[in-house]
């Protein structure tokens, strides 16, 4: 056989065929689009958070202080109690020996003295499943006992400063829990009365004229 070479137009070096590529060119990609972000929405409250909300609620609770107007209330509920400690009450000041009432029907679950609370009773709704704690009382109403029914209104003690209360500032420090077992009075779940006592009214003592004096029984 014969070779042929294929000699270029001014040059005696033979012609090479051009190389091909082995790989392809890149193409230009597509930006990508963003995937559109969640809107912030605020979490509804749960089912639990709400009932627990109207069963207080549906409560007509009465201030439980002797003279004490709704509107004189402060919601202090969420106050500071040393680190990270909350106060999980409201504070009612008065005078000491003022009058203490139920803030609602039920019956007396508990009476008890201790270091925090000092003089202190515990009420229960007529549910069971509401328990009201009145402390810093300078004495109970005579004649009270555990086990005792009440009325909404009825004398229970007096407005005092006992337990770790400063002296010079007595008031009632009132809470309200909410129990799961029946026949418990304490280790609740902690729930703010402000707005059911801030709705509520301002009753009249059944308090005698020498109860209302403040002769306290301790």
């Amino acid at each position: 056989m014969l070779a042929v070479l294929v000699l270029g137009p001014s040059s005696s070096d033979p012609v090479r065929a051009p190389e091909l590529a082995t790989t392809p060119p890149e193409l230009p990609q597509p930006p990508l689009a963003k995937a559109p972000q969640p809107r912030a929405t605020t979490p509804a409250p749960r089912k639990a958070e709400r009932a627990t909300g109207d069963l207080l609620a549906s409560r007509k609770l009465v201030v439980p202080v002797d003279g004490v107007h709704p509107s004189q209330l402060r919601d202090t509920f969420h106050a500071g109690r040393g680190p990270g400690r909350r106060h999980q009450a409201i504070d009612i000041m008065a005078p000491r020996g003022t009058p203490v009432l139920a803030a609602d029907d039920g019956r007396v679950a508990k009476i008890s003295s201790n270091r925090g609370g000092g003089l202190s009773a515990y009420l229960v709704d007529p549910s069971g499943r509401l328990v009201y704690y009145y402390a810093h009382l300078d004495g109970y109403a005579p004649g009270l006992k555990e086990g005792q029914p009440v009325r909404r209104g009825q004398l229970i003690g007096y407005v005092g400063s006992t337990g770790n209360a400063p002296e010079s500032a007595p008031h009632l420090h009132f809470a309200v829990l909410l129990v799961t077992q029946e026949r418990r009075w304490w280790g609740g779940e902690a729930l703010n009365p402000y707005a059911a006592l801030a709705g509520g009214e301002t009753v009249a003592s059944s308090a005698t004229d020498e109860q209302r004096g403040g002769r306290p029984t301790r």
